[in-house]
């Protein structure tokens, strides 16, 4: 195997869920991801919406034998010695198509190739080969390290899945924690952190207050996070609208760095939308807005597969009439920004 050498690590990462503008749900998944080069693999395959098999929300034993698979500690799931490097994030099954590779060692390294995407049991290189890709070599002793770390402790993205809901319409409330618990984010709901016990206050990776809320309340909330050392995203409520306020807690809870992030930068103004991506993939814009009588209307505005840098795109007046905001969407990552006037 003639490939040149490679580096391999791991980061968490997220497939971000939300409430679509037609009213489908879209799961939120914490997954480890593979960083080749330092890099996500995952941002070489284009606009593939995808998770590792390295998830954070499926049982432990079967988080622990895909670690052991991908070590080769076990026999290969696939025939060819093919594995599932990136699945479904709806679901497991193989109908629904995923990127597999052959996994081998070479001496004391370890080698990625052939990768394809796959839909049964036999892999079609030459009609469904990813011929850009790979073939990766990693070493070994550097790749049983970052693997290995999977099987001494929990993984980062699954500690901290949870919401606290603060405001006062508790109708938009409980309709807002039934939604994120829908696509798979845990959300309590109550008036004040006062009184809770340290521990519970440290699951919580994010707090979301409503508009109503004033800041004396919101300072004793941050007060008593700051107490229990709980370091959590804030997260003020733009409009009682139930698919703004999913995208603004996807946001919140997305900790990765910048660098790792398909979408960076999103500003509306002036009847136009700023955006930057860090590769090449696909961007959904939706306009939401409130009416003169508080109700809530939804616009899709854009869709299409944007390259790499920044971009400019126009707006018509259904997105920025009154008072309205901008959600955009990439596979992995969602952004927010009220239009500015």
């Amino acid at each position: 195997m003639s490939a040149e050498y490679a580096t391999f690590g791991l980061a968490p990462a997220m497939r971000a869920g939300g409430v679509l503008a037609n009213g489908d749900y879209q799961v939120h998944r914490d997954f480890v991801d593979f960083i080749v080069d330092g890099r996500p693999l995952l941002f070489q395959l284009s606009d593939l919406d995808a998770v590792s098999p390295l998830a954070a929300d499926i049982p432990p034993a079967i988080f622990t034998d895909h670690v052991r698979s991908l070590l080769l500690e076990a026999d290969a799931p696939l025939a060819q010695g093919r594995y599932v490097i990136y699945g479904c994030p709806e679901c497991e099954g193989l109908e629904c198509g995923a990127v597999t590779a052959v996994i081998e060692r070479s001496g004391d390294d370890f080698v990625w190739r052939d990768f394809a995407w796959q839909t049964d049991d036999h892999a079609d290189l030459e009609l469904n080969g990813y011929h850009g890709i790979g073939p990766f070599r990693f070493r070994g002793t550097e790749y049983r390290a970052a693997l290995g770390q999977l099987l001494t402790g929990p993984t980062e993205p699954a500690a901290r899945r949870r919401v606290l809901l603060i405001g006062a319409r508790v109708a938009v409330l409980a309709k807002l924690a039934a939604a994120l618990r829908t696509i798979g984010i845990g959300a309590d709901i109550t008036h004040d952190a006062a009184g809770v016990p340290p521990e519970e206050l440290r699951a919580y990776g994010a707090v979301a207050f409503g508009r109503a809320v004033d800041e004396t309340q919101r300072d004793a909330v941050r007060r008593a996070f700051e107490r229990a050392g709980a370091e959590v995203a804030y997260v003020d409520g733009l409009a009682p609208i139930i698919p703004l306020l999913v995208a603004q807690i996807e946001a919140a809870l997305d900790r990765s760095p910048q660098e790792r992030r398909r979408l960076t930068r999103l500003v509306a103004a002036d009847g136009e939308a700023g955006i930057e991506v860090t590769s090449t993939c696909r961007v959904q814009l939706t306009a939401y807005r409130l009416d003169r009588l508080y109700r809530a209307h939804a616009h899709d505005v854009f869709d299409e597969v944007l390259d790499p840098g920044k971009h400019r795109i126009p707006l018509d007046n259904k997105a920025t009439k009154g008072e309205s905001f901008l959600v955009a969407r990439t596979t992995g990552s969602v952004l927010v920004a009220p239009m500015a006037r």
